[in-house]
C-alpha cells in the first residue's frame, strides 16, 4: 500500500490541526510551511476536507483552519479512504472497490494481500488524529533495522 501525495498532505495538516486544538485557527500559509506542502495544492485539500466538514475556515487577519470534530473522532483511515479511495492493496481484497480478477479461485499470493489490507486497515481505522499526536516520529534507523540495505522494501 502507498499513500498518494494528498492522504500524506491531508495527514500533516489535520495532525497540526489536532495539536494545535482549541487554541483557535492556523493559518494556511503557517500549515503549508510547517507541514512543507505546496500552498496551492494545501489550498485544495483543505477545501475538501471543509466540505467533509471535518475543518472550518475562519476569515480574517487571525483566520485560518481549524479542526470541526473532536481529534479522536477522526481516524487515519477515515483521510485516507476520502483521498485515496481504498486501503486494500489491489483491487480483488477491497471492500469498497471490489474489482474481480482472473485469478481469484487460483492465485495464492491473494490471501497474504488480504491479510496485509485487514491489518493495515485495522490500525488505520484505530489511530485517530489525537493518538497521531502523541505518537514519537519513527528515527531514520529504525526504517533500516532488520532488513540488509537493498532488500527491496
Amino acid at each position: 500500500m502507498r499513500l498518494t501525495k494528498k492522504s500524506d498532505y491531508a495527514l500533516r495538516a489535520l495532525v497540526t490541526l489536532a495539536a494545535r486544538h482549541g487554541r483557535g485557527p492556523v493559518p494556511n500559509r503557517e500549515l503549508a510551511e510547517q507541514n512543507d506542502i505546496p500552498k496551492r495544492f494545501l489550498e485544495q485539500i483543505m477545501q475538501e476536507l471543509k466540505a467533509k466538514g471535518w475543518v472550518v475556515s475562519v476569515s480574517g487577519r487571525d483566520g485560518g483552519f481549524k479542526l470541526a470534530v473532536q481529534p479522536h473522532d477522526l481516524t487515519m483511515g477515515q483521510v485516507v479512504r476520502l483521498f485515496d479511495g481504498m486501503l486494500a492493496p489491489i483491487a480483488c481484497t477491497s471492500t469498497s472497490h471490489y474489482e474481480p480478477c482472473s485469478q481469484e479461485n487460483i492465485c495464492r499470493f491473494r490471501r497474504v494481500l488480504l491479510e496485509i489490507r485487514n491489518h493495515s486497515t485495522r490500525l488505520m481505522d484505530h489511530a485517530t488524529l489525537a493518538d497521531l499526536t502523541r505518537i514519537e516520529p519513527v528515527r531514520h534507523e529504525e526504517v533500516f533495522r532488520g532488513f540488509e540495505e537493498g532488500a527491496g522494501i
